[in-house]
């Protein structure tokens, strides 16, 4: 289990790695757990568990304050706000706002943006996002009588068709809004060529990182977007929201807070005990290249190369499970499936298995101790425009770096049995 990086320098320990995570060794039914679950949250290390613990113990109060509890939240504030900064490769922790969830924080900017267009300006969204990247622009828009776009989906692939969006763009469109990666069927979109293109039309973009944040490094300078947001719970942190956004552009938005608010964009109390989960899972992330939590100033390099070891470790399994979802007859992989395109997906496979409905799939799945969800996922979109909405939509298997070869073999031979079970015999919950 124990990889070397390609630098030569330092060896990972991948089940090292997941002896940190508890949650990881629970049993139901007398089995252990297999959670693929992780698009829908992931498992968090017991550093991340015990950083919430001590605000609660240690420091459970206020910001703002003179007396020492107050302070220290105030300085755990900051130092978590740099730590996000350092996971999106910002340079100034001022542009980071945080939130319920990437979904909340959404529907507050797209308020604040939308109020500096103009009727008839226009925005695009693809058919491949989330709904909280779609449905916040399309509400917005009506509001404020915008036009909204899509660009559409390749059903071959099911990836975005980028032939398309030249013709989307215009002198009116003020915003592009696209996911950095699909959580139903797991395609990285190629974000920095679309946002070269809505930058070249004049247009802001927004990208919904959430389902790509705990697969690969992110880059918000590189990228060169406008706003970048995800939630941290879907990168082994607490139930957080947090966004990036360019202060300059921050700064002239309108912001819909009270007076005495302590920024423009966070509303109320924050919620500072799951912000020192965050700034936590971030040191774990960083540890997982340095070997311990390394200091502030090295804490970015150390992100970005533990997030390529990542990508690599989750190519061979998540290939492995890709082989062998291919090999069970009567199970259709949706979207990319050619094994030599792994690095165009992340290892989050939509599938459907002939004569079965996905939530008894994921019924018999959980009686042999294997988490996986059904459904759209909030795709609603993309299971529309493939037609399975009506059907119960997909059986949706996510790998993490926490996730196992014996884990994938293990669920393989569990879809094998169930692909050869008679049509419509499983019972679902």
């Amino acid at each position: 289990m124990a990889e070397r990086m390609a630098a030569g320098m330092t060896t990972i320990d991948w089940a090292g790695l997941r002896r940190r995570f508890p949650a990881l060794s629970r049993r139901e039914g007398g089995l252990p757990v297999v959670l693929l679950d992780g698009p829908g949250g992931t498992q968090v290390p017991e550093s991340v568990i015990e950083a919430v613990a001590h605000v609660y113990r240690e420091m459970n109060a206020n910001d703002g304050g003179a007396f020492g509890a107050s302070q220290a939240i105030s300085a755990l504030a900051r130092t978590s706000h740099a730590a996000i900064a350092d996971l999106y490769g910002a340079t100034d922790p001022a542009g980071v706002k945080v939130g319920a969830n990437m979904t909340s924080l959404t529907f507050a900017l797209s308020r604040s943006l939308v109020a500096t267009f103009s009727p008839g300006d226009e925005i695009v969204v693809t058919e491949l996002d989330h709904e909280a990247n779609v449905s916040p622009w399309r509400l917005a828009a009506a509001d404020r009588g915008l036009v909204v776009r899509a660009i559409p989906v390749r059903l071959d692939d099911l990836t975005l068709d980028l032939d398309a969006l030249d013709g989307l763009l215009g002198p009116r469109t003020r915003l592009v809004a696209v996911g950095y990666a699909s959580n139903a069927v797991g395609t990285v979109n190629p974000v920095a060529e679309i946002i070269r293109r809505a930058r070249a039309a004049g247009a802001l973009t927004w990208v919904d990182a959430v389902h790509y944040a705990p697969h690969g490094p992110v880059d918000v300078r590189a990228l060169g977007c406008d706003f970048l947001v995800s939630s941290a719970y879907k990168w082994f942190g607490p139930h957080l929201g947090a966004l990036w956004g360019r202060p300059e552009i921050l700064a002239e938005l309108p912001a819909y807070k009270v007076r005495p608010a302590h920024d423009r964009f966070e509303t109320g109390t924050p919620a500072f005990e799951l912000l020192a989960g965050t700034a936590a899972a971030v040191d774990y992330l960083a540890a997982i290249s340095a070997g311990r939590t390394p200091e502030p100033d090295a804490r970015r390099a150390a992100v970005v190369a533990s997030m390529e070891a990542i990508v690599a470790r989750e190519a061979a399994v998540g290939g492995r499970l890709l082989a062998g979802l291919r090999a069970i007859r009567g199970v259709r992989v949706h979207g990319i499936t050619d094994p030599d395109r792994m690095a165009e997906r992340t290892p989050t496979f939509g599938i459907t298995i002939a004569g079965h409905h996905p939530r008894a799939v994921t019924t018999a799945l959980a009686a042999e101790g294997i988490a996986a969800w059904d459904g759209d996922f909030y795709a609603t979109g993309l299971v529309e425009r493939i037609g399975l909405a009506e059907s119960g939509g997909l059986i949706r298997l996510g790998l993490v770096h926490y996730n196992t070869e014996e884990e994938v073999d293990r669920t393989l031979g569990v879809l094998e049995r169930i692909a050869a079970a008679p049509a419509g015999s499983l019972r679902a919950i």
